[in-house]
């Protein structure tokens, strides 16, 4: 076990950093943007902002608290919450296997989005993207013949090519560095289009949209479970990222100061996108409720290039959209690899290369069921995972464990306030997306 726990984050910034990319996905960039527009901009974000601060302050503090005081995956971390109750230590480690498959189930989902990302972003440098011009027909039919069974297999290999070569190289060498370089140049890069988009003509009408509240649509159940069911799944909680990432953080640093940190930088890159497609939608005079890809590989695409400069600004959204692809999906296969290397003690090499294999293989083959597949994890397993992280802490290693794990290096150490907040308020609102997910088709 010593190899593993040899490897960790070299800083608080790095694992900071790693935790942001894992968090800024395709949640941030396509999910996002469909919601703040569908609900009628800051009548949605209210919520959400509310959210992201109960969610952040307590259920990211909680996993990533779980994974560092014990140092394990969730499968390591809950057998050793069952064996300090008194309970059964397989039973726990029976348990952290659920979290664990939803990582590799979902990895092996979104592995078939970043393929068609990759496939995009060499599509926008060779100029193809942008030589389809404002013709519906190829843009759509494109993404169509994309997005279909056996539709993309090379764009796939190369993506997870690239994906297990950065997670070969261990923890501090391979995913450190990489979040390092990706994620200041994500964020510079989506402040650059944010500005050059909002001064075309009529992106105001966007900014404008954005910052307007509708207090009748405040008493919507439904946007509050949607706001809910948005900030739960941007940030990453599932019991499984968060919790793995945290193992390989040093005790001296601070979790409550780290959580916060990614929540902030994790709403920002949500925000960034919101500024550049919603004034970008806007300019064309386009109505933006076309969720799901077909906003970002359709919709989008027709828009941008109708602007100036429209082949530069593909280039750079679609390269944004890459490191935001990436980093996401190097974290949801790190809780499968680091599994293998933790229950079995293989190498980081061998446990890369089982997974990998198993990742190409089954993602070739669900690219025509890629929609409903990640549907069903996001709804049901992410959820369950994140419950049982949850309990895990907060019920069954306790208060005491809990408090010293939580407050271990940190310089405002928490206290019965939020621990009640975790236990009982954060606790339930993650048993209420399970529930919720299940009645409204999806909330994340």
């Amino acid at each position: 076990n010593t190899a593993v726990k040899q490897d960790g984050f070299n800083s608080q910034i790095g694992f900071i950093i790693a935790c942001v990319g894992s968090a800024v996905g395709m949640g941030n960039l396509w999910r996002f943007p469909v919601l703040v527009s569908a609900w009628g901009g800051m009548t949605f974000l209210i919520p959400y902002f509310l959210f992201v601060i109960l969610i952040g302050s307590t259920g990211v503090v909680e996993e990533i608290a779980l994974g560092r005081s014990t140092g394990k995956g969730p499968i390591g971390a809950f057998g050793a919450a069952m064996a300090h109750a008194g309970k059964s230590r397989k039973l726990g480690e029976s348990i952290g296997i659920i979290p664990t498959i939803g990582s590799l189930a979902l990895a092996i989902g979104y592995s078939c989005v970043v393929g068609w990302i990759f496939k995009y972003v060499v599509m926008a440098f060779t100029g193809k993207l942008f030589g389809m011009g404002t013709n519906m027909d190829v843009i759509g039919g494109t993404f169509g013949s994309t997005a279909t069974a056996f539709g993309n297999n090379m764009w796939i290999i190369i993506a997870l090519i690239v994906n297990f070569a950065i997670m070969a190289f261990g923890v501090a060498d391979g995913i450190e560095k990489a979040n390092k370089f990706m994620m200041p140049l994500l964020f510079v890069m989506m402040v650059g289009l944010a500005i050059y988009i909002g001064i075309q003509p009529g992106a105001v009408n966007g900014y404008k949209y954005i910052f307007t509240v509708n207090p009748e649509g405040l008493k919507d159940v439904r946007l509050w479970i949607f706001a809910f069911g948005q900030a739960f799944f941007s940030l990453s909680i599932a019991g499984n990222g968060t919790v793995i990432y945290g193992s390989y953080l040093s005790k001296k640093e601070d979790v409550p100061f780290s959580a916060m940190n990614i929540a902030i930088f994790d709403t920002l890159a949500a925000l960034l996108a919101a500024l550049v497609i919603i004034p970008a939608m806007a300019t064309s005079g386009a109505e933006l409720s076309e969720g799901g890809p077909g906003l970002m590989f359709i919709y989008l695409v027709n828009i941008m290039n109708q602007m100036p400069g429209g082949m530069l600004v593909g280039i750079i959204f679609f390269v944004c959209v890459t490191f935001a692809g990436l980093s996401s999906l190097v974290n949801l296969y790190e809780a499968p690899v680091a599994t293998l290397q933790q229950q079995f003690r293989l190498s980081r090499i061998q446990s890369v290369g089982i997974i990998g294999v198993l990742g190409v293989v089954v993602a070739v083959l669900i690219q025509g069921i890629v929609g409903s597949w990640m549907d069903a994890v996001s709804i049901y397993i992410c959820p369950i995972g994140a419950v049982l992280a949850s309990v895990m802490l907060f019920f069954i290693f306790g208060k005491q464990y809990t408090m010293e794990a939580v407050n271990a290096g940190a310089k405002k150490p928490k206290g019965d306030t939020w621990f009640f907040l975790g236990k009982y308020v954060y606790t339930g609102l993650a048993l209420l997306a399970l529930i919720a997910g299940a009645f409204y088709g999806g909330i994340g």
